[in-house]
């Protein structure tokens, strides 16, 4: 650790251990703030010159690709592609996030079909993309998909160039077929023999599919002995249409599945559609039921004589009545950490448990509108800290100024939440071209320091700050 390579990427730590490389946390010391970035190191195993020379022209043909695809925002960017002290690396972009391991089982229980087809839409809209680019990924699997926790979206992750520089050993009898890539289980038998197509990305999302609605791992799923074709509609209720559509994903002839990812999106985005349709009358029914049943005293008061501007004004009444009733709650609670609060229900929790960043929940606001494309959210961190609050005060706002560009804090100041005094920053900066408004609450007790962040657009902070400060009140620390 502390090693610096090309005199800008400081290893930090290891992060993983493959046959053929190693991946790092490192940090970008060549940039103000030090943002933190990915570098995997390529050592083959083999000594022997042909394959090395075999393996050094598949890195840079690789190298060029990722470059390429990193052009993509829900792929990981290729910051640097370096060979140094006859060593090879390649930095990449840090995706703060989980993989959707965490998300399917077993971990959790199975999807519903909704979310289903919303996961697949996820994934298939990126691949998309890779298809178009004549790449196929050949390692799709659950832990190589990743959910940014910045704006939930989807990442793939792992184009495989250590993976690749496994395809370039020299064939023995003791070695698989040196073209074969990716994991048992997500790929299919035309990968396992070394000649995978565009379709065979294809599969593995079907496999991923089927797990998250049967709740079974592919190795538990059944093949049918004379097709070859999986046997899993016996462990889930699901529509004929999904079924169909998975079932072709799936087929054991790579020839009769859809040819890349972007004619199956369209067979998925077919069901999509209507599903949200259905939804969005759904809403507006139980919008406009409740209010005029809670307030029928208030509305039937009003003169008979009301005209079109009186009339809508009671709309305007409506809706302000209804937008402030008490939203439904749920109650997180985190045993380990001994904290507990209350969330709106529309809101999405997200556990993260991040060792690097040090956060352990993320509460997603809900969409706006369809065009809300940037999610506020309310992040609570917990580290070790032996110092008092004014301490810890002051390095949040050093690290402020570091990370955040164009930072400017507009507020600090100190108040009471139950029994504990908090440090409240106010400030505003820029995430990329996004201008940001962001909200901290400070809190040193015992040997912990708590930081809870909400980050918001400029111009929509307001849309949930009230939501914020009540969640704050409910926050219980043990």
């Amino acid at each position: 650790m502390g090693k610096i390579i090309k005199g800008r990427y400081e290893i930090i730590q290891r992060l993983g251990q493959g046959g053929f490389g190693t991946t790092f946390l490192a940090k970008d010391i060549d940039i103000p703030g030090h943002p933190h970035c990915i570098v995997k190191q390529f050592t083959p195993l083999s000594n022997d010159p042909n394959t090395l020379i075999k393996a050094k022209e598949l890195f840079e043909r690789e190298a060029k690709t990722l470059k390429q695809l990193g052009n993509h925002d829900q792929i990981p960017r290729l910051l640097a592609h370096i060979t140094e002290n006859q060593e090879s690396y390649i930095v990449q972009e840090l995706i703060v996030g989980h993989d959707i391991t965490e998300e399917l089982p077993p971990k959790q229980k199975p999807l519903t079909e909704n979310q289903v087809i919303k996961l697949l839409q996820e994934i298939l809209e990126v691949l998309a993309f890779v298809h178009e680019s004549k790449v196929i990924h050949r390692d799709l699997k659950p832990d190589n998909i990743r959910r940014r926790t910045s704006d939930q979206k989807i990442v793939l992750i792992d184009f495989g160039i250590v993976k690749e520089m496994d395809n370039t050993t020299l064939k023995t009898q003791s070695q698989r077929n040196p073209t074969v890539a990716g994991t048992r289980n997500y790929m299919p038998r035309e990968q396992e023999k070394g000649k995978p197509q565009l379709s065979s990305d294809i599969y593995a999302v079907g496999i991923i599919g089927i797990q998250a609605l049967t709740g079974l791992l592919p190795d538990e799923l059944e093949e049918d002995s004379k097709t070859g074709q999986i046997i899993w509609r016996k462990h889930t209720n699901v529509s004929k249409k999904l079924g169909d559509i998975l079932d072709k994903m799936v087929r054991y002839d790579f020839r009769q599945r859809y040819q890349s990812a972007g004619s199956a999106l369209q067979a998925i985005q077919s069901l999509s559609s209507s599903g949200k349709t259905v939804t969005q009358h759904q809403t507006v029914n139980l919008k406009s039921s409740h209010p005029v049943k809670n307030h029928s005293n208030f509305i039937k008061f009003l003169p008979k004589t009301i005209g079109i501007i009186m009339s809508a004004g009671i709309v305007l009444i409506i809706a302000y009545i209804y937008m402030s009733q008490p939203k439904d709650l749920l109650t997180y609670e985190n045993h380990e950490y001994g904290i507990k609060l209350k969330y709106p229900r529309d809101w999405q929790k997200e556990d993260v448990n991040n060792i690097i960043t040090k956060e352990i929940v993320n509460f997603i606001s809900p969409k706006q509108n369809n065009s809300d494309k940037f999610l506020e959210k309310i992040t609570i961190r917990i580290e070790q800290y032996s110092g008092g609050l004014k301490s810890f005060q002051n390095e949040t706002k050093q690290e402020i100024k570091k990370t955040l560009e164009a930072a400017n804090i507009l507020e600090e100041k100190n108040t009471q939440i139950g029994k504990n005094t908090v440090t409240q920053l106010v400030l505003t900066g820029k995430d990329n071209k996004t201008n940001l408004k962001i909200h901290k609450f400070l809190l040193v007790k015992g040997n912990q320091a708590y930081t809870i962040t909400y980050t918001a657009k400029l111009g929509d902070y307001n849309s949930f700050i009230g939501e914020v400060q009540n969640m704050l009140t409910s926050l219980e620390i043990n």
